[in-house]
């Protein structure tokens, strides 16, 4: 029992729908927080609006609320459940936090006698108030750069003339930065100020004094009633001071600082915490320290709250921060807890880490026509990943692989830069490709001296980057057979993919592998076990590096491979790499899913995912976990290690998906609907051609290859005209052009973008509705699980559209198409789970737009809704375990659930926020209403052509 035994049941709120800056890190640690207050026995009760997420799912709390997070909802939840003791809102960001003061304010919790645990009120206003937080760092001896506060735009101009320029706006309780903005001339400073002040929900804004070019840490930290302290993690920014830690790449451990200074840190970190106020759990802490050999420290801020970094901290240290921080908030003290990985010894440690990590940020600013890409202040990334490499070259190389756009890693790939100009402009305004850029700077011969000037990166890593190039160099005299072992060996160590070292040698990779394989040069798989090894680790979380044979004694030679391959019969699932616009969060609440169901099965699960922020990179969730690029080299060597029965890849999204070629060429099996099937869904034309032999109308189309074939193309086909390139997700690229000009513009910069990609021109059938299904098949039965109609029409991107289940104003007539059509499409497909079929509805005839045989971003909306595991039953169905009619379907819903989506344009000016084929939502929320009379729905309703774009 928890040491505090008068706590019998707790709220948990959850962050609601994922938006730039505050994404499904949180959904992780809520996950985390519910599974460690079962353990003790404790009664939860979840409130979160999101139907994404695992967090959400019904086996997660024992009470799962999904209502819009309001004072309105919490007061609902307590009247229904007078026995909640406390409430727990440290796990679901600031919206969380925020949420919490509100009621606070409110005396919520005071009339229900809630107790508030895992943080008072006075940390959050002491941390997110800048004044008081300025004036208590003074009182206890923290640095702080010189700043004022202020709540009109007045008072912020007389700070500006007495601090001068550059300067810093930072608005009081945001997320993600929003509102913050460097000024560096005084032209600009009216309207950052401005801006700020209307980011702060309080108008209210820290002007401080900008430390340009300072270097940048974080500090994880976890703090008991008792007042232990551990440090979990530190991570240093490979940016400096100006970028926010979000948008940064981010390394652990530190690798620049010295101990002295490290101490120094730690010391105020420390005296920070324990002097915010009286609480038990976990703490995030900024620190800025000069980039000359005094090493200044000053404070930046402190979050009490799980962070976007104690996820990061979490999958890199193997140290689970929201879990043992929830078992802190309940009484319990460090010393009493187990380590979650060694089990052996006790949560009163600091993990010590044997390897490196890497977080690289993932943007999607192809999303938002005319943003600015420079990177600044506001978070503006969508996602990350995270490499993990036994230095911190491997583990750099790693993260870039796993990005998943288009790139082999740092530079040998031929998609380098190479004008200077453009090279200069790309240091200077920090872009998102900056971690590229600076390979391609020292390669074109610009000297290290001139990139830290312009980026003020420690030249430490500058340095690291220099030997990276200084190999390819090496390596490039050699070809494939006079290359010799001790190089290769080295490039492997260094983390360079046997593409890029194809590319040097000129040869093929399908050369580099066997040759690798002749040498002996294999990928091993090392334990995360947040003690350097010191003790026996009993959770399976492995990464892959080279390392240099080892002679025995008797002169056989050996390399240590810590992961041990069992003789159960295995599955591997693939995860679906970074969170972006198009796959999101609701890709790894399938994977989870999946993974759950095999296991049931009897099988040994394997998961295969790069992405830290997520549930299905939890230690605990699969067997074994290799936290690894969802990069093909990569899932090759796991899958000839591992040797398993196939590997699932309809449910990590178009990532996994596009490796299904791959799998199927070297004769892997592929779980479930095979790739024949896959690749022909994928393929427009062929598609096509399988609707007209079952008689199933679609739009009238064409498919072109080239600029004039489009043209020649429109001439049979009436405009307006959609155009789609195949093997994309999210909409990526489709638009809808109203004549030849603009046709002609779109093909050739798709071309451009995509070489050797079928484009797909269909009639756009104008002021259509649209409508979906989402069906499980078994290659001979079918069961439709949800059918939602879009209150958007047809050409807004089925992510982007109000949508409700069931539909609410299809006729019988259309119902029974949408029904038939569904049934023969996963059929002549030879479905093997989950299927989903987009339909335009005109003049009463249902017309296919296009299918996806795997799982959709529907899927976990449609099972939250009707109660039912649905990925759980199509996982069984792919793996043979079960049919369609074995399963007991049961759906409960009264009224209708509304899928709303959610947009991140805030973060983004002068951004087109015009809706069309191509998404651009970065969440969702589920609304249930009770019937169509409902204000909401009539609302959405009466908007739903407002931002029709074509």
């Amino acid at each position: 029992m928890p040491k505090n035994s008068q706590l019998k049941c707790v709220l948990l709120i959850g962050s609601g729908p994922i938006v730039i800056g505050q994404a499904c890190e949180f959904d992780y640690a809520g996950a985390q927080s519910l599974k460690s207050l079962s353990e003790e026995g404790i009664e939860t009760v979840l409130i979160n609006s999101n139907p994404a997420t695992i967090m959400t799912d019904p086996s997660m709390a024992d009470h799962v609320y999904l209502l819009p997070l309001t004072t309105k909802s919490i007061v609902e939840i307590l009247k229904k459940h007078p026995n909640i003791d406390a409430v727990l809102p440290t796990m679901g960001g600031q919206t969380a936090l925020n949420l919490c003061i509100e009621a606070d304010e409110k005396g919520i919790w005071k009339d229900f006698g809630v107790k508030l645990i895992g943080v008072d009120i006075d940390a959050i206003n002491i941390t997110e108030d800048r004044e008081k937080f300025k004036q208590l760092m003074g009182k206890i001896g923290v640095p702080v750069a010189p700043a004022k506060t202020v709540t009109s735009y007045l008072q912020g101009k007389e700070v500006a003339q007495e601090f001068g320029f550059p300067l810093v706006i930072r608005a009081s309780f945001t997320l993600g930065g929003s509102g913050a903005a460097f000024v560096h001339k005084a032209e600009d400073f009216g309207e950052l100020l401005t801006r700020g002040l209307e980011a702060s929900p309080i108008h209210e804004v820290l002007i401080d004094k900008a430390l340009v070019g300072w270097k940048e840490y974080e500090l994880e930290l976890l703090r008991d009633k008792n007042d232990n302290v551990v440090i979990i993690c530190s991570i240093e920014n490979m940016d400096p001071m100006g970028i926010h830690t979000g948008d940064s790449i981010t390394v652990a451990p530190a690798m620049t600082l010295s101990d002295v200074t490290y101490q120094k840190m730690r010391d105020l970190a420390i005296k920070m915490m324990r002097n915010i106020g009286e609480f038990s759990g976990g703490c995030n802490v900024q620190f800025a320290v000069s980039p000359d050999e005094n090493e200044d420290i000053i404070a930046i801020e402190i979050n009490p709250r799980v962070s976007r970094s104690s996820a990061l901290a979490s999958k890199a240290t193997g140290y689970p921060i929201a879990k043992i921080a929830t078992k802190l908030a309940i009484g319990f003290t460090l010393d009493e807890l187990q380590n979650q990985i060694t089990k052996s010894t006790s949560a009163l440690f600091e993990p010590t880490l044997d390897y490196v990590i890497v977080k690289i940020p993932r943007w999607n600013f192809d999303k938002f026509e005319g943003s600015d890409r420079t990177l600044g202040l506001q978070m503006k990334s969508v996602g990350e990943v995270m490499g993990i490499g036994r230095s911190f070259q491997e583990a750099l190389h790693k993260a870039t692989q796993s990005l998943e756009i288009k790139r082999n890693g740092l530079g040998a790939d031929g998609k380098s830069y190479t004008n200077y100009e453009q090279i200069i402009d790309k240091l200077t305004h920090a872009s998102w490709d900056r971690v590229f850029v600076i390979y391609d700077a020292i390669q074109i011969g610009i000297p290290l001296s001139r990139i830290h000037e312009i980026t003020k990166i420690d030249m430490w890593f500058l340095k690291q980057y220099e030997e990276l190039y200084a190999l390819d160099v090496e390596i490039s005299k050699f070809n494939i057979d006079t290359l010799p072992k001790d190089l290769l060996l080295e490039a492997k160590q260094k983390g360079f993919a046997d593409r890029q070292i194809a590319h040097m040698l000129k040869c093929l990779e399908s050369q580099v592998y066997k040759k690798r394989d002749e040498l002996n040069i294999n990928r091993i798989f090392k334990l995360v076990d947040t003690c350097a090894a010191e003790f026996k680790a009993e959770t399976p979380y492995y990464y892959s590096t080279f390392e240099a044979e080892i002679e025995r004694a008797d002169g056989t030679r050996y390399v240590d491979n810590e992961s041990k391959v069992s003789d159960k019969k295995k599955i591997v699932v693939l995860g679906s790499g970074p969170n972006r616009i198009g796959q999101g969060i609701e890709f790894d609440y399938s994977c989870v899913h999946g993974v759950l169901a095999a296991s049931e099965c009897g099988y040994e699960t394997i998961m295969i995912n790069c992405n830290p922020e997520t549930v299905s990179t939890d230690f605990d969730v699969a067997d074994k976990l290799y936290f690894e690029p969802v990069f093909w080299e990569h899932i090759y060597d796991i899958i000839r290690h591992e040797k398993p029965e196939g590997v699932i890849v309809q449910l990590g999204g178009q990532t996994a998906l596009k490796l299904a070629e791959k799998l199927d060429r070297y004769g892997i099996k592929v779980i479930g609907t095979s790739y024949q099937s896959l690749d022909l869904a994928e393929d427009r034309g062929s598609f096509s051609e399988l609707l007209k032999e079952n008689y199933i109308p679609f739009p009238e189309f064409g498919v072109a290859e080239t600029a004039d074939e489009a043209l020649a193309i429109a001439d049979e086909l009436d405009f307006p005209i959609l155009v789609r390139p195949s093997y994309v997700l999210g909409g990526q690229g489709m638009k809808i052009v109203i004549n030849k000009k603009e046709l002609e513009e779109h093909v050739v910069d798709l071309l451009g973008k995509m070489p050797n990609n079928k484009l797909l021109l269909d009639h756009y059938l104008d002021g259509a509705i649209e409508a979906e299904a989402d069906a499980i098949c078994d290659g001979e039965n079918v069961y439709i699980i949800g059918i939602m109609e879009h209150i958007e029409p047809c050409g807004v991107h089925s992510g982007d559209s109000n949508a409700l289940l069931p539909p609410f104003n299809l006729g019988d007539l259309v119902m029974q198409q949408i029904k038939d059509h569904t049934n023969k499409i996963a059929l002549a497909l030879k479905t093997v789970g989950l299927i989903n079929i987009q339909f335009a509805i005109k003049d009463d005839v249902v017309y296919i737009i296009e299918a996806n045989p795997r799982a959709s971003r529907t899927v976990p909306f449609i099972a939250k809704a009707y109660g039912e595991p649905y990925v759980n039953y199509a996982t069984k169905v792919m793996l043979g375990e079960k049919k369609v009619t074995d399963f007991d379907f049961n759906p409960q819903l009264t009224g209708y659930a509304i899928k709303q989506p959610v947009f991140s344009f805030d973060k983004f000016h002068n951004v087109n926020k015009e809706l069309g084929p191509e998404m651009k939502s970065t969440g969702e929320s589920i609304l249930f209403i009770d019937d169509l009379k409902d204000d909401i729905f009539y609302d959405l309703y009466a908007r739903r052509k407002m931002y029709l774009s074509k």
